[in-house]
C-alpha cells in the first residue's frame, strides 16, 4: 500500500519508542529503570476522579456542546489563567482539546500553508518539528547557547525572523531543557516580536512547576500588550495535575485564530470527552494543594538527579529551574564508549545497564540525553548508580 508523502515523512514520537522498548524488555524478565516518560508517578487527585465519576452519572456522556468545548470547562480555563497567568480571556476565546499536544496541532493546521516559517529554539520537544513539517512548514532552528543554559537571546530571535516567518514557539518551563525564562528575558524576547505579523505559540505546560526562591513565570501573552494579541496560550492539565491518560488541555488567544481551530476540530476528534470536560473544570477551579505537593518533590528530585549527574565523567548537567527534566550533556562519553552519537548511546545504554533515556537528537542537541524525574528517589538512585556504573567502563 502506497501512503501518503506526509504519513512517511512523519517519524514516531522518540519519548514513546523508549518507553515501549523498555516495557518490552520488561515483559521479557528483564529489570529496566525508565527515565524516559515524561509522565507524573503520581495519581489523579481524588477530587478530580469524583467530578468525572459524577458526570458519568448525571449522564453527560454524549457529544461535548460545542465541541471545542462545554461552557463550564471553557470558564474554567479563563479562571485558571486568570488566576495564575495574570490573563484575561473570555470563553469565547477559549478551545478545550484532546490534551496540548491536539491544541499545537490544531494551531498550526489553522495558520501554517506550505513554505511559511516556523521559528524553533532548539532543544525543543519532539512533536513541535513533526507538526510543523506535516503541514508543510518550514523550520528555522534557533540553538540555545550552554553558556546560557540553552536559552535564545533576544538578538538571537531578532537574527532568525525574515518576512515568511509565520509563527515563533517559545516554550517555558522547557521540555527536555528543564530551563525557564526568567520575566526579563520573556520581555526581551516579547520586544522583537512586537511589530512584527507573526504568531506565537507559548507552550506553557509546566507553568505551575518551577523550582528555586524567588522564580517566577510570566506567560509570553503578559509580556507586553503588543504581543497579547498575537500569542496563543497553550496548557492541560496533564502535567500539573497528573492526568496525563485523560487527555485533556486547552489553548486560549485571538478569536479568528480559536475559531478556525474549531472548525478543524469539529471534523477530527470532535473535541474532548465531555464527562472529562468535567474533570477538567474540577481541576482547574477545584483544590489546588497537590500542586505545590507535587512541585515539592519534584523539585527535591531535580536537585538530586543533577547533583549526582554533574559527578559523573563526561557529563555535563544544569540545574533544572521547571518541569520534571535533567539535559546533560554526554558527548564527551562518546569515543570511550564507542558510540558516534545519543541514540546509539542510549541503545547502549538501555542493553547494557538496562536503563531508558531518550537521545537528545529528538530534541535538535544530538550532544544531550533526556532523564525524567517523575519517579520515586529510590529509582532514581538505582536509575543513577546503573548509569554511573555504565560510564565508568
Amino acid at each position: 500500500m502506497k501512503l501518503s508523502t506526509r504519513a512517511l515523512n512523519i517519524h514516531p514520537s522518540a519519548t514513546l519508542a523508549v518507553s515501549a522498548r523498555a516495557a518490552e524488555m520488561r515483559r521479557q524478565g528483564r529489570d529496566v529503570i525508565g527515565f524516559g516518560a515524561g509522565e507524573p508517578d503520581f495519581d489523579t487527585p481524588p477530587h478530580i476522579k469524583q467530578a468525572a465519576a459524577r458526570a458519568l452519572s448525571e449522564g453527560h456522556t454524549g457529544y461535548a456542546k460545542p465541541s471545542h468545548g462545554i461552557p463550564i470547562a471553557r470558564e474554567a480555563v479563563c479562571e485558571k489563567l486568570r488566576r495564575d497567568n495574570s490573563l484575561s480571556y473570555a470563553p469565547d476565546q477559549v478551545i478545550v482539546t484532546v490534551g496540548g499536544k491536539e491544541a499545537l496541532f490544531l494551531a498550526f493546521a489553522a495558520l501554517i500553508d506550505p513554505g511559511d516559517e516556523v521559528i524553533l529554539p532548539v532543544p525543543y520537544w519532539v512533536s513541535f518539528a513533526e507538526q510543523i513539517r506535516f503541514f508543510g512548514g518550514m523550520v528555522v532552528p534557533v540553538i540555545g547557547a550552554a553558556a546560557n543554559e540553552l536559552r535564545i537571546t533576544a538578538d538571537q530571535l531578532r537574527d532568525a525572523l525574515t518576512p515568511k516567518t509565520r509563527v515563533v514557539v517559545f516554550n517555558s518551563p522547557s521540555n527536555p531543557g528543564g530551563f525557564s525564562y526568567a520575566p526579563e528575558e520573556v520581555r526581551k524576547l516579547a520586544a522583537v516580536v512586537a511589530d512584527r505579523d507573526v504568531v506565537v505559540f507559548s507552550d506553557e505546560m509546566y507553568d505551575r512547576l518551577l523550582f528555586g526562591q524567588g522564580r517566577a513565570h510570566l506567560s509570553f501573552a503578559n509580556a507586553s500588550p503588543a504581543v497579547f494579541d498575537k500569542t496563543i496560550t497553550i496548557n492541560a492539565v496533564s502535567k500539573s495535575h497528573a492526568m496525563t491518560g485523560w487527555r485533556a488541555g486547552f489553548a486560549a488567544g485571538p478569536r479568528e485564530l480559536i475559531s478556525g481551530m474549531a472548525r478543524i476540530q469539529s471534523h477530527s476528534t470532535s473535541g474532548t470527552a465531555t464527562f472529562i470536560q468535567y474533570a477538567l473544570a474540577e481541576a482547574l477551579t477545584g483544590d489546588q494543594s497537590h500542586v505545590e505537593t507535587m512541585r515539592r518533590e519534584f523539585e527535591r528530585r531535580g536537585r538530586h538527579m543533577y547533583l549526582r549527574l554533574s559527578s559523573m565523567p563526561g557529563v555535563k548537567c544544569f540545574a533544572p529551574t521547571g518541569a520534571f527534566y535533567c539535559f546533560p550533556d554526554v558527548s564527551e562519553t562518546y569515543p570511550r564508549l564507542g558510540v558516534a552519537d545519543s541514540s546509539q548511546f542510549c541503545a547502549k545504554a538501555l542493553e547494557e545497564a538496562h536503563v531508558a533515556l531518550v537521545p537528545g537528537a529528538a530534541f535538535g542537541m544530538d550532544t544531550h540525553v533526556r532523564l525524567s524525574f517523575a519517579t520515586d528517589l529510590e529509582t532514581i538512585d538505582r536509575g543513577l548508580d546503573r548509569l554511573a556504573k555504565f560510564l565508568k567502563q
